[in-house]
């Protein structure tokens, strides 16, 4: 099956700084990959480049096996990857209904000038998130008057609902409660079940055991380990993250030495990377 996205030989340097090598990787329609690695191991760096923040210095991207260019976010956005970052692109004092809608507007004549369909936008935004098991009180409420659980909602369930093929999270459930935790989870698996590729961010390894299927991991600009989820458990990935001493074994996959992490910090010599 052709990937929905393949990365081949990816690398991104900012001056004299590498902040990705040689990053190879293929993403598929309805699959969650969680992307893990310390603070400073290039996650940032590869989600910038496939939402199209940054253009790398090295390799190509293909997506639906044809090579393309992600110049600017609209290029990515028009190709159907959408990202999430923790402040969610929402706009607080906005209904969410608006917000829903943001950049896709509905409208309606009246007389010569077209205005903002509000009623429409507000139906169909209830009627969309419904559909993937989201129920909010009112999609004429503000935004601002959303818990942070429930803003999530409302991002992932846009998604969904205007066609996005890929959808990055970053950090999603920080600063979450237990029970909103749990629906921003449920609302990746949705996600999930309606095709898209998920690219999970996070440092909660508990949480990608729940949802992920495939674990990547980066370790100073490179690409250290890839396991299905059933291959590993959560205390080796945790090894995985915070070494720095890792091999391929042989069935070239990269492991975990048992050369240990000295005293200290775990980050101690390790280049800033993005």
């Amino acid at each position: 099956m052709t990937p929905l996205i393949e990365l081949e030989g990816i690398g991104q340097r900012f001056g004299h700084i590498t902040a990705l090598s040689d990053i190879d990787l293929q993403l598929h329609a309805g699959e969650v990959v969680a992307l893990l690695g310390d603070n400073g191991a290039g996650k940032s760096t590869l989600v910038k480049i496939l939402s199209g923040a940054h253009r790398p210095t090295s390799g190509r991207i293909l997506f639906e096996g044809r090579p393309v260019r992600l110049d600017t976010p609209q290029d990515a956005r028009a190709l159907g990857i959408e990202t999430l970052y923790q402040d969610l692109a929402l706009i607080p004092r906005m209904s969410i209904a608006r917000n829903f809608h943001l950049g896709r507007e509905l409208t309606r004549l009246v007389g010569p000038v077209r205005v903002l369909d509000h009623a429409r936008m507000s139906a169909q935004a209830s009627q969309a998130l419904a559909d993937i098991g989201i129920h909010v009180r009112n999609t004429d409420e503000p935004v601002v008057s959303l818990s942070g659980g429930e803003r999530q909602s409302i991002a992932i369930g846009r998604a969904v609902h205007f066609g996005s093929k890929v959808l990055i999270l970053d950090e999603p459930t920080s600063a979450l409660s237990i029970g909103e935790t749990r629906k921003v989870l449920g609302y990746i698996r949705s996600a999930r079940e309606n095709r898209m590729c998920v690219i999970f961010i996070t440092h909660n390894l508990h949480h990608v055991f729940q949802v992920a299927d495939r674990l990547v991991v980066l370790s100073q600009g490179r690409k250290v380990a890839e396991h299905h989820k059933d291959e590993v458990t959560e205390e080796q990935v945790a090894d995985l993250i915070m070494s720095e001493h890792q091999e391929l074994d042989g069935e070239g996959r990269h492991r975990h030495t048992e050369q240990s992490r000295s005293a200290g910090s775990p980050n101690k010599g390790r280049q800033p990377t993005g």
